[in-house]
């Protein structure tokens, strides 16, 4: 395989935009990316497209608004991973040398909905009985509360972290910092958790353009390298199931790690699948950053806020930043390779030089997750 760089990115602000079309939503991050890496766009041999509800053909959709069509278009839809996945793809594709220089876009538009929880396919039996995923995550929360003696105001501590970040990020679709009694006192949406324990929905876009290393290093000195690409998805069982344990990214996590030559200990700064504050926990002990049941020692001690030794979602994560599915696994990585460039701003990660993306995909019966894609960058 051929080593892989990014060496171009795009993000619009999250947020809803009821009036645009997901073309609308998708071209300005394209065009970011295309002109920050610096190469012609008709230079660009693929396109990879992730976006989960986004309908037919949404990479064509996008890239007709731009005049850039005839090159290959791949649309993923992997659930909340679908981005990411594409990504992965593309990935291949340059590290096989099928092509060398790759678009991945993600794209989404909830605000079609009209709000509520995202829908779920009815051919699942435990959707058919009524799960949502506010109330998946919540079953998780309370399991994790039993078994460790997590409390629900130690658990909405996760929540003043994310926000605490997403104030000092401009993309970001919640700008506002709560306190811990805000949070306790918000709305109740699936005990125990709060209107502010659960990200939320919205419209969003992010891109990046990826390269073989020569094409890379022709538009940049020290481009940041993808020293990892892992798609994973769950082991199905009809039986018992920890609800405690993220075995579907510790898993991907173990492969990612082994693959880019590094450990936990490496990390500077990720972006994890915060969907709800139970899963910022989980997901620490699952990539190794502190043993299990020690994931609110953790939080509380300061280490993945920002000036801390790992910083987990400077960007304010899911939960601050917003979740258009299909498009957070990209803006996830975009969010990375800002922070080892040196300039995300308010919220930089001084001296970052490995991180981290990881998103999961999709509530399914029987596995842990449908599917979880997890990238490491490099500088």
């Amino acid at each position: 395989m051929r080593e892989v760089c990014v060496i171009g990115t795009g993000l619009i602000p999250f947020g809803k935009y009821p009036d645009k079309t997901l073309a609308e939503i998708g071209w300005p991050a394209v065009k970011e990316a295309i002109v920050e890496s610096g190469v012609p766009p008709k230079s660009i041999d693929a396109v990879y497209c992730g976006s989960a509800l986004g309908g037919m053909l949404s990479g064509q959709r996008v890239m007709k608004s731009l005049g850039l069509t005839g090159m290959s278009i791949i649309n993923v839809e992997n659930a909340c991973s679908s981005s990411s996945s594409a990504l992965a793809e593309a990935w291949t594709a340059v590290g096989s040398g099928r092509h060398d220089v790759v678009l991945v876009v993600g794209v989404e538009k909830l605000t079609k909905f009209g709000g509520g929880t995202l829908p779920l396919e009815n051919e699942d039996w435990e959707v058919t009985q009524g799960m949502v995923m506010p109330a998946l995550y919540a079953m998780r929360a309370r399991r994790y509360m039993h078994e460790y003696g997590l409390t629900a105001r130690q658990l909405g501590e996760v929540s003043v972290k994310a926000h605490e970040h997403g104030a000092l990020n401009p993309n970001a679709q919640i700008r506002k910092r709560v306190s811990i009694d805000e949070v306790m006192a918000s709305r109740p949406v699936a005990d125990p958790f709060t209107l502010w324990h659960c990200c939320p929905t919205g419209d969003g876009a992010a891109a990046l353009v990826i390269a073989s290393a020569d094409v890379a290093r022709k538009q940049k000195a020290d481009p940041v390298r993808v020293t990892a690409s892992e798609v994973t998805s769950g082991l199905y069982t009809n039986g018992y199931r920890d609800m405690t344990w993220a075995e579907l990214t510790a898993r991907g996590a173990k492969e990612a790690y082994e693959m880019a030559g590094v450990g936990p200990q490496d990390i500077d700064v990720a972006e994890i699948h915060d969907a709800f504050t139970i899963a910022e926990l989980m997901y620490y002990e699952a990539f190794g950053f502190c043993e299990r049941g020690h994931a609110y020692e953790l939080l509380s001690s300061g280490a993945t806020s920002l000036g801390g030794d790992i910083c987990v979602n400077p960007s304010g994560g899911l939960l601050s930043r917003g979740h258009p599915v299909g498009a957070t696994g990209a803006a996830q990585a975009v969010e990375i390779v800002r922070q080892l460039e040196g300039r995300a701003g308010a919220h930089q990660v001084e001296g970052a030089r490995v991180g981290l993306a990881h998103a999961t995909g999709g509530g399914i019966a029987g596995l842990d997750h449908g599917a979880c894609s997890i990238h490491i960058f490099a500088r």
